[in-house]
């Protein structure tokens, strides 16, 4: 926290501290694999971005918040981790100004990863539509991964309420965005298809390899705009996110599907990548094995 490593009930924020008063700050979730955080130059860089589109200067440079993160690691004993990393405007007095706060507030949360439940991959989960719609990027920009989660609070209170893992929202035009806390795929007709960044929505790191892992496995890709009738007419569906990887789908409202061949194809794809890529940077690069 800040400038150094803090026990768990020590580890307080100010309640004029803007990331509280008002969800002013921005965030990083990713997984630590066999002590290697995966994708960890992507998620910095999108970390960046969004510091950038709100004009909040990060206190640590990349390298430092590397180490920052593996000591964090390292001072918990954990190899397999979820990990967070929040950076808020900082302590400053009641008010919008940005420039009421003089230093921002920087966290890194570890915790050991949990597995989710076997049957959520061999069944899949149920979802919905929600009844929420996206913000509109007009509005506030997804682009930015910001500390603002009210909106997909509401639609996860309405998949809550239907006895569903998670709600697929839809933007004020009608079209497919993502989940509250994850992206969407539909498989049909033979296409593998995504909503594209246009819609509205976050360009996931996860999202991104898998798109990246499906053109090396010869599928044919679309990026577009898709109606919930494109969902419901779907072969397969899953959702996907840093913590899930690839996580099949068994039903949107009240349509089924099969935990199709496409989506463990993908799914077997991801794991695959992640085990290599962890196996190069035991070697290269930063890890709880050793920093450089």
């Amino acid at each position: 926290m800040n400038h150094g490593l803090v026990p768990k009930p020590e580890a307080v924020v100010s309640v004029f501290d803007h990331g509280f008063l008002y969800g002013d700050g921005i965030y990083e979730t990713m997984r630590a694999y066999e002590g290697v955080l995966f994708m960890l130059d992507n998620h910095l860089s999108r970390l960046f971005r969004s510091a950038s589109m709100i004009r909040l200067s990060i206190p640590k440079d990349r390298d430092q918040i590397k180490s920052a993160l593996y000591d964090t690691l390292k001072a918990n004993s954990l190899r397999n981790a979820f990990v967070r990393l929040t950076v808020s405007r900082g302590r400053g007095p009641i008010g919008l100004d940005p420039d009421l706060c003089s230093e921002p507030t920087f966290i890194i949360i570890t915790e050991q990863m949990k597995d989710y439940p076997r049957s959520y991959y061999q069944h899949g989960i149920r979802t919905i539509i929600a009844e929420t719609r996206r913000n509109s990027k007009e509005a506030i920009n997804p682009q930015i991964k910001s500390l603002n989660f009210l909106n997909n609070i509401l639609a996860k209170i309405e998949a809550k309420e239907r006895d569903a893992y998670e709600s697929l929202m839809l933007n004020t035009n009608g079209h497919l965005t993502e989940g509250t806390i994850s992206n969407v795929f539909l498989y049909k007709d033979r296409v593998l298809c995504t909503p594209s960044l246009s819609c509205g929505i976050l360009d996931g790191i996860t999202r991104g390899v898998v798109l990246d892992l499906a053109v090396k496995e010869g599928l044919h890709v679309k990026e577009g705009e898709f109606s919930k009738e494109d969902i419901y007419m779907a072969h397969e569906v899953f959702i996907t996110n840093s913590t899930t990887e690839v996580m099949p789908v068994s039903t949107v409202d009240e349509v089924q599907f099969p935990v199709g061949e496409v989506t463990k194809l993908l799914h077997r794809a991801y794991q695959e990548e992640v085990r290599a890529y962890v196996s190069r940077t035991k070697g290269e690069g930063p890890s709880v094995w050793g920093y450089e």
